[in-house]
C-alpha cells in the first residue's frame, strides 16, 4: 500500500514546485531569529553577531531567493530571537541550470547569534515530487564555516558562490543513481545501515521494534523502481519524517505500540541527511566498480 504524507515545514514555507520565494514577513513568522542584529547577552565582546537578514538581503541582490526557513525550539524565552536557524536558498533566475528532473540544487545557510552555531554553508537538494529536502555530501566540499568576526557578509556571499560551484557534483546523484539497480540483498544492506544511523545510541546499540525493512516502504508509485536514487529517497524520507509504527515490549514486558517521531532538530537533520547521502554515494561507487 502506498501512502502520501506532507512535510509541513516546507509545505507551509514555500511551494517548491512553483518556485515561490519567501517574503521577509514569511521569514519572520517561521524563524524570527533571522532578524537578530545583536548578540545574545551571554556572548563576550569578542563575539561579533552576524545578522542573517542582512546577509540574505545581500544574497538576494546577487540573485539568490529564500525558499524555506526554520529555527530551533528553545525553552529559554530570552534566546528565541537569537537561536539557531536554517535557511534554504535557490537561484530562481536560472533554476533549470541547477535542476535534474524534479530535483533542484539549493544552498543551506545555518547561523545563530547565541553561540549555539557557527555560520555554516552547506550544499543541499530538494526533490519536488515528494517535498523531500536533502543535504548532499561531496568530495568537493563538506561545508564552509564563517567565523563571527571580520567582514562576514562578503565572506558569506563568497562562500555561497563556492557552494553553488559544487552543484554539478551534487546533481550527479539524481542524474546517475536512477541507472543503478539494487537487488533485494543490496536494498536490505542499505536499509540496515540506515536503520543503525537513525536509531543507534552513542554506543551503537539499537533498541527499537522498528525494522530496517520498514525504511524501504515507498509512499508513491513513482518511487517503487528498485534503483539507488529511489531507495535513497525512500529511506531518507522514512528516517527523517518519522511515522513508522511497530509493537514492542515495555519494561513490564507488556505490548506497546511505538511510532517514530520526525527528526526536527536542525543539527540532527543535517547530520543524518549527510550520513545517508554518504552511504548512498558509497553504494554507487561499489556498484559502478563491480
Amino acid at each position: 500500500m502506498l501512502m502520501t504524507r506532507t512535510n509541513t515545514v516546507y509545505a507551509q514555507s514555500a511551494r517548491f514546485d512553483h518556485a515561490t520565494a519567501l517574503s521577509e514577513d514569511d521569514m519572520r513568522r517561521l524563524a524570527p531569529s533571522i532578524f537578530a542584529t545583536e548578540a545574545h547577552h551571554s556572548r563576550s565582546d569578542r563575539f561579533r553577531p552576524i545578522p542573517t537578514i542582512e546577509v540574505l538581503r545581500g544574497l538576494q541582490r546577487e540573485g539568490f531567493s529564500v525558499v524555506a526557513a526554520k529555527q530551533c525550539i528553545t525553552r529559554l524565552d530570552d534566546r528565541k530571537d537569537f537561536t539557531k536557524h536554517m535557511v534554504r536558498l535557490r537561484r530562481l533566475d536560472d533554476d533549470k541550470k541547477y535542476q535534474v528532473g524534479d530535483t533542484v540544487f539549493e544552498t543551506l545557510l545555518k547561523n545563530a547569534n547565541d553561540g549555539s552555531s557557527a555560520y555554516d554553508l552547506l550544499a543541499g537538494m530538494f526533490k519536488i515530487l515528494c517535498m523531500n529536502s536533502l543535504v548532499s555530501q561531496t568530495d568537493d566540499m563538506d561545508s564552509l564555516k564563517v567565523r563571527h568576526s571580520g567582514d562576514v557578509t562578503n565572506k558569506v556571499i563568497e562562500g555561497t558562490y563556492r557552494i553553488l560551484d559544487t552543484a554539478e557534483h551534487s546533481l550527479k546523484a539524481p542524474q546517475d543513481w536512477p541507472a543503478i539497480t539494487l537487488n533485494r540483498e543490496e536494498r536490505q544492506v542499505f536499509a540496515e545501515a540506515a536503520h543503525t544511523l537513525r536509531f543507534a545510541d552513542a554506543e551503537g546499540n539499537v533498541a527499537t521494534p522498528i525494522k530496517a525493512e520498514q525504511l524501504l516502504i515507498p509512499h508513491r508509485r513513482e518511487d517503487t523502481a528498485p534503483n539507488l536514487w529511489n531507495v535513497f529517497n525512500v529511506v531518507q524520507e522514512n528516517a527523517i519524517r518519522g511515522g513508522l509504527t511497530a509493537v514492542g515490549r515495555d519494561a513490564n514486558n507488556r505490548p506497546r505500540r511505538t511510532t517514530t517521531r520526525g527528526v526536527n532538530g536542525i543539527d540532527q537533520d543535517v547530520k543524518l541527511n549527510r550520513a545517508l547521502f554518504t552511504l548512498a554515494n558509497k553504494m554507487a561507487e561499489l556498484k559502478q566498480a563491480a
